[in-house]
């Protein structure tokens, strides 16, 4: 391949994509990225100021951005929200949260919240995406899912089972909507830094941060945890013309976690 049609590869010019959880982490990241690749792109956050933010990066890169303050886990506001967007060709399911916990200790109300947040929140935004995906002549769909589908993982009880949940909507979608040119995929991380896991050991490990910021990073064979952007790339390739051939699958990007620890 010369290099000409290298750098044509992973264009997403005149697709408009629309990204949950885009005012920080990994949605951020993600957000940013599809825009630098030519997408128009729709930042959604429960958080109106903090998507707003996201998209004051990508304008100011010269990227076209609009923010959109949604509560993922509240039909209406999912659907006032979708209903503005237009035809859709690519929607990136970032938004969730997490919850410490094994099943004696897992309160029902903590385990209600995460199963809104991570699966009812993807399932609404999905339902609503759906049609606009069918608007453009098809599309693709990608959900966050974690490690946490392959491996059990300490005191993660309920986070478990809602990314557990997520990795069998993302087979249901795929199946159903081949025929129409939608495909589903989720990828599944491991340990990534961003500012949830900052303040997490802020707030639990007063004093200790580093020593614990340096146990988890070594809980990943690959000694570190991941970075944002890394995970935006995988995300950014999937969406891409370059991954047409691929729906249904689950892309664990996990510093060798689930295959190399032992």
């Amino acid at each position: 391949m010369d290099s000409e049609n290298l750098q044509d590869m992973f264009q997403l010019n005149g697709k408009k994509a629309v990204v949950t959880g885009a005012g920080s982490g990994i949605g951020k990241a993600t957000a940013l990225a599809l825009a630098k690749q030519g997408a128009e792109l729709v930042a959604v956050d429960v958080n109106l100021e903090a998507a707003s933010a996201t998209v004051a990066e990508i304008t100011a890169g010269g990227g076209r951005g609009l923010a959109t303050g949604c509560d993922v886990t509240d039909k209406k506001s999912v659907e006032q929200a979708f209903a503005a967007f237009g035809s859709l060709a690519i929607l990136v399911n970032c938004a969730g949260i997490s919850h410490i916990g094994n099943l004696a200790n897992t309160a029902e109300e903590d385990f209600d919240r995460v199963y809104r947040v991570n699966v009812k929140g993807m399932y609404l935004c999905m339902q609503a995406a759906l049609p606009l995906l069918q608007q453009n002549g098809g599309g693709t769909i990608i959900n966050v899912a974690s490690i946490a589908n392959h491996v059990g993982l300490v005191d993660r009880f309920a986070y478990s089972m809602s990314k557990g949940a997520v990795y069998a909507m993302t087979l249901s979608v795929a199946r159903d909507y081949l025929k129409e040119g939608i495909r589903c995929n989720c990828i599944s991380p491991a340990r990534v830094h961003t500012p949830f896991v900052d303040g997490f050991l802020a707030k639990n490990n007063t004093g200790k941060e580093a020593e614990m910021f340096e146990k988890l990073s070594q809980s990943q064979p690959i000694g570190r945890m991941a970075k944002p952007d890394e995970i935006a790339a995988l995300i950014l390739y999937l969406c891409s013309n370059e991954a047409s051939f691929l729906t249904g699958c689950d892309y664990p990007i996990d510093g060798g976690f689930i295959h190399l620890n032992s």
